[in-house]
């Protein structure tokens, strides 16, 4: 029965998988019927056999698009990987997905260096500055907490925001900028 509807079935999934997934899954499909028979399981019919055989094909070739979208990250990575020997006809080219690697190495920089110059603000500027970003609270809950009026917050605010950028442009000239474990002029 295997042998009979293999080419059927391989034909009419061939939508779905590239022919040697689809073999695969037909082969665990027919491995698992045999596992069965010897176990002693029985089919009513030669119909019901072959019922049984597409349903599990069938299965095991959701199974496998399931694992190549991503469900299993290994699976899913091979699926994208080339071939090594492609990559001696052409070229091969790295491409990070993420993000420009020279863009993301300036924004951790310039991150470091706003956690290292925010010291020498004012407690109130940093408490100001640390709210608005790491909380994300706005004026009237800070203002309620902790009991200033709405001007105090803005012009602290203000000057925070206007000494950072004054130290960031006082550092961006240092060679080296200041940091951790440097010493200061």
């Amino acid at each position: 029965m295997a042998v009979a509807r293999r080419e059927l079935l391989l034909r009419v999934h061939s939508y779905r998988l590239r022919r040697e997934d689809l073999e695969d899954c037909y082969s665990q499909a027919t491995y698992e019927l045999v596992a069965h028979a010897r176990r002693g399981g029985a089919f009513a019919s030669g119909a019901h056999l072959a019922n049984v055989l597409e349903q599990r094909f069938v299965s095991r070739v959701h199974d496998r698009r399931r694992a190549l979208a991503g469900r299993s990250p290994i699976q899913a990575t091979l699926e994208r990987a080339r071939p090594i020997d492609a990559a001696a006809e052409q070229p091969l080219q790295v491409i990070d997905e993420r993000a420009d690697l020279e863009t993301l190495v300036i924004r951790r920089h310039d991150l470091g260096r706003v956690r290292v110059l925010a010291e020498r603000l004012t407690p109130d500027q940093r408490l100001v500055l640390a709210t608005q970003v790491g909380l994300q609270m706005d004026c009237v809950t800070f203002c309620n907490r902790f009991g200033w009026s709405s001007e105090k917050y803005r012009k602290v605010a203000q000057r925070a925001r206007a000494r950072l950028r004054e130290l960031m442009a006082i550092d961006e000239g240092r060679v080296p900028p200041e940091g951790p474990g440097r010493i200061s002029a």
